[in-house]
């Protein structure tokens, strides 16, 4: 395999695991093909063309020095230009993967929240409403990361000859999936049990080995859960937290999320929703697992660093 074909499986993956489905992500697709083809051509020239078939903008190749077979990945779950001089210094690293966007990704990093929209829907906020608040706090991260300095572990990749790319949506993606399933396959009373049950899986129990573990943020260990969501695990970053009051509107009473911001956890302790928050480098180690597992089934090797914990699900 080589970069890109890495890249390609990466979304490949993500779809497959996305709440709106394949099928809805292509939909997606589709529309903005055609909003393209509808565009002058100055227009067309200005716009990304990649982001007719890369429904995840925020994960990508970054970097390609050498388009060799890949062997041997140092995998992250944040790459910056320490982490590009480590694997420069390890040798034979044929790739570097980071989870959380670089570079253009992380410049379009809004771009893949309307994905939540979606997911906030499934758990029964009403499309209009979720769209709408969203809308708002998509501006606002666009905004937010506009001023960051994109291209730093881009252009340390490049002077020092590493190819680089990031899975962050797509390997979120896989993430939600993994833990809606896990969730959903189990009767939970009481919020502690959700607790306890996370506290069960690999990257959560060895979180918990320096104080990181599945924590309840708002709401109490013996409450009821009532219907549990999963709508803080993928979308690019947190939500509005002016939907926490839609979610219990739509009967939900306990989220299960990676982090909790302050406003957030104003807004959902208001709206008397019990949140659950799974871990953040815990999580996203999660969803690269199941990526990799990919890549060790190719005969690749992965050296893990930054914050990613490597824990294999092939069966020998």
């Amino acid at each position: 395999m080589k970069t890109q074909d890495i890249h390609n499986l990466s979304i490949a993956m993500g779809m497959e695991a996305d709440f709106r489905g394949r099928d809805g992500v292509q939909k997606l697709l589709d529309s903005k093909k055609s909003q393209y083809l509808r565009l002058s051509l100055k227009e067309q020239d200005e716009f990304d063309r990649e982001s007719l078939e890369n429904p995840y903008m925020d994960s990508g190749v970054c970097n390609v020095s050498d388009d060799k077979d890949i062997k041997r990945v140092l995998v992250g779950i944040d790459i910056g230009p320490s982490e590009i001089l480590l694997a420069k210094q390890l040798g034979n690293i044929d790739l570097v993967i980071s989870h959380h966007p670089v570079g253009k990704g992380l410049a379009q990093l809004h771009d893949v929240m309307d994905l939540q929209a979606d997911v906030y829907n499934y758990y029964g906020v009403p499309i209009n409403v979720a769209e709408g608040m969203m809308r708002e706090r998509i501006s606002e991260v666009a905004r937010g990361v506009s001023a960051y300095n994109h291209q730093r572990t881009v252009d340390a990749a490049r002077l020092m000859g590493i190819n680089l790319m990031a899975a962050h949506t797509t390997a979120d993606n896989l993430a939600a999936k993994f833990l809606k399933s896990f969730i959903e396959s189990r009767k939970f009373e009481k919020v502690a049990e959700i607790l306890e049950a996370l506290k069960q899986l690999p990257e959560y129990k060895e979180a918990m080995k320096i104080g990181v573990g599945p924590t309840l943020f708002t709401g109490a260990p013996e409450n009821r859960c009532g219907k549990i969501a999963l709508t803080e695990i993928t979308g690019g970053t947190e939500g509005s937290p002016k939907l926490y009051e839609k979610l219990a509107q739509a009967g939900v009473g306990t989220v299960i999320g990676m982090h909790l911001a302050e406003e957030h956890k104003k807004k959902a302790e208001a709206a008397h929703i019990n949140v659950v928050i799974a871990g953040h480098m815990s999580s996203d180690s999660l969803g690269m697992n199941l990526l990799i597992d990919e890549l060790e089934k190719q005969g690749i090797e992965v050296v893990a660093c930054s914050g990613f914990t490597r824990f294999s699900r092939v069966k020998k």
